[in-house]
């Protein structure tokens, strides 16, 4: 007989309230309301007349009293009570028991009317059956207390709520007395399911950080020969490269315990929040050593100091960074934690942070290359329902300069662009419609343009076009359409060659292509338009950059002047006046130069960028392969190419 497993049942409870004390406080408080404006007893209230006619002069009532000269309350003789006028009356509300009294009750305007009224309905009762009224004076104690303790109770929820906002509310920092714990939440090796498989490209990354890994594991194997565990490794690289996710397989390879953080959780309001937070912190990985902490974000405590005059002194986030400098690399023993941190903004962290003792490995993590993405690809393609007719490597030519969050996104535009179309798989337009929507934004076919407009447009990107065509180190085109995208009135796509240093002449190519469109209005129109202004600021940009940053210009020589630290406010000029005159010269120079030569390219082709403007503007996309039938194949084939083709033949 097998048993039956059921870990696979269903979960019908997913979620269950959780139980809090503050329950209990609620339900005590409340019955005590309920006692003081409702109370116990089946006291009913009724009238001078009612109580005369049917009560008085039937001489069924034991005795009367007064309480507080405000009200009567009346008690009925006990053998009268079984009657069916005092059925409500005659037991008590909880059990079976007689209600002994009082039974009913009503309010008086003053004791001497009372008094007179009362007289005056018993003058023709013999002596022995006259009532007479009993006076008694009650305190309320209990509603008195409540009066004092019920503004006091709301104070002091309010105090507690405004505390609970203030420190952030949640663990760690939730509660007035732990405002100064950590907020790291201990991840739990089960609930981690990222490993190093799961993390497509970044091998050099790896390498070094699988190397942490397996000094948690294995400490003697390095520290028998004299060396020491790292104490810190930091992850740079720009946004969406994978250095978080890089982390979490970190976590999920170690199978130690794993703090993780973000540096936004020691910023507090509170003077030493910050600092506390951190002495708790490698406090707790110091007790579960060996382990690791992961700050993410940490360029939000670790600036660099003295930058910021205006906050005084004693700032809070300089405070908190100079607890973690001695956390990580002070009189204090830390044997066994290593602290891992991520971050793009690494030119701004202070220097005794990134100093060798502290975070000991600078591990860079780049945009993925040619290959890399092809990785990524098949990462997040796992999952997708793909056509037949996907090809991995076709996307990794289309996404360059896309990081692994991109390509994550990619993929996910293109199941949704199926998906809305009522697709059963994911085809290649779709990804193409992804990179689309993703790069240039949404098409706007609504948008109203003239004709004289629309073929405008279509010449300026037959221009770019064609000069990026015929020049060897411009970018190929991809695709160009004249229907109006996110802000821009046409779009062009491009796949720039991946280049790990840039000479001046392909610099001056990319420059070239880049003014084609102002040039080919100019050509045919003999006018120019307001559409190249995105052109011309990356031309700008570019030229100023060859000549002030990168020494590519013959006049003024092997000078940069470029501030690597970051640490140049911008206020002065590291030249002087005659210096700036040659250099916005140089600059006018050179782009003029290129423009000249963008005009000669369309003059030799004229006739085919007329051709390709008439395609654009019939079809409203051109694609590689009519640049192909017009021009002819391109001549030059960029690194990239040849690699992935070279692997491809390997592969088959």
């Amino acid at each position: 007989m097998k048993r039956k497993n059921f870990n696979k049942l269903p979960n019908r409870n997913p979620k269950m309230i959780k139980f809090n004390i503050y329950w209990i406080y609620a339900i005590i408080f409340l019955f005590f309301i309920g006692l003081q404006f409702f109370g116990t007893d089946i006291t009913k209230k009724t009238n001078f007349r009612d109580f005369n006619n049917k009560m008085l002069q039937q001489q069924k009532v034991d005795k009367i009293t007064i309480v507080n000269k405000e009200k009567v309350f009346v008690f009925i003789k006990k053998e009268f009570l079984s009657e069916e006028q005092f059925k409500d009356v005659y037991k008590q509300p909880f059990g079976n028991s007689v209600n002994l009294g009082p039974h009913y009750f009503f309010e008086i305007g003053s004791v001497e009317t009372f008094n007179s009224d009362l007289k005056e309905a018993q003058k023709t009762f013999d002596y022995e059956d006259k009532i007479s009224p009993t006076y008694e004076t009650k305190k309320d104690v209990f509603g008195d207390i409540l009066g004092w303790i019920l503004p006091l109770v709301f104070f002091i929820g309010i105090w507690i709520f405004i505390m609970r906002r203030m420190s952030g509310g949640g663990a760690g920092g939730g509660q007035i007395f732990s405002i100064g714990k950590t907020k790291g939440k201990l991840v739990d090796k089960a609930n981690i399911k990222v490993t190093f498989k799961d993390v497509a490209g970044l091998e050099g990354a790896k390498e070094e950080i699988s190397e942490i890994v397996d000094f948690l594991k294995k400490p003697e194997k390095y520290t028998k020969l004299g060396g020491k565990i790292p104490r810190g490794a930091m992850l740079i690289g720009p946004p969406g490269t994978g250095k978080t996710l890089l982390a979490k397989a970190v976590a999920g390879e170690a199978k130690v315990p794993f703090f993780s953080l973000s540096g936004s959780d020691f910023v507090e309001m509170f003077v030493g929040v910050g600092a506390s937070r951190v002495r708790d912190l490698f406090k707790q990985a110091k007790e579960k050593a060996p382990s690791i902490i992961f700050i993410d974000e940490i360029d939000a405590i670790g600036r660099a100091r003295g930058k910021n005059a205006m906050t005084g002194s004693n700032d809070e986030r300089e405070n908190t960074l100079n607890q973690l400098l001695t956390e990580m690399d002070g009189f204090g023993t830390n044997t066994g934690v290593i602290v891992m941190a991520a971050t793009n903004r690494a030119d701004i962290l202070d220097k005794a942070l990134t100093r060798a003792g502290r975070f000991d490995r600078q591990i860079y993590v780049d945009l993925p290359d040619l290959v890399e993405r092809k990785e990524i690809f098949k990462v997040h393609l796992k999952p997708i329902k793909l056509a037949k007719n996907i090809d991995v490597n076709f996307l990794a030519r289309q996404t360059p300069g896309f990081s692994g969050a991109d390509i994550a996104n990619v993929c996910n535009e293109a199941a949704l662009i199926a998906a809305r179309t009522s697709k059963k798989t994911v085809g290649k337009q779709d990804f193409l419609d992804a990179v689309d929507r993703i790069v240039g934004g949404l098409e706007k076919k609504s948008k109203i343009i003239s004709p004289n407009e629309k073929k405008t447009i279509a010449f300026h990107e037959a221009g770019h076009a064609t000069v990026s065509w015929m020049l060897e180190h411009a970018s190929p085109l991809v695709k160009v359409t004249i229907v109006p995208r996110g802000r821009s009135l046409g779009a062009a796509w491009y796949l720039p060659e991946e280049r790990q240093l840039t000479t001046t002449e392909q610099m001056k190519d990319e420059i070239c292509a880049a003014l084609g469109g102002r040039a080919a209005e100019s050509l045919f129109f003999n006018k120019v338009s307001t559409g190249a202004l995105s052109d011309l600021e990356k031309v700008t940009k570019q030229a100023y950059a060859m000549v002030s940053i990168y020494g590519l210009s013959p006049k003024l020589g092997n000078i940069s002047y470029y501030d690597s630290s970051g640490q140049n406010t911008g206020f002065t000029k590291p030249y002087s006046e005659e210096r700036a005159k040659l250099i916005d010269s140089e600059v006018s120079s050179l782009i003029e130069e290129q423009y000249t030569r963008a005009l000669k390219v369309l003059k030799e082709n004229k006739k085919k960028v007329e051709e390709l403007a008439n395609s654009l503007l019939k079809n409203e996309v051109i694609f590689k392969d009519n640049l192909i039938s017009i021009f002819g194949a391109r001549k030059w084939k960029s690194y990239d190419e040849e690699k992935l083709e070279g692997g491809e033949k390997e592969s088959s």
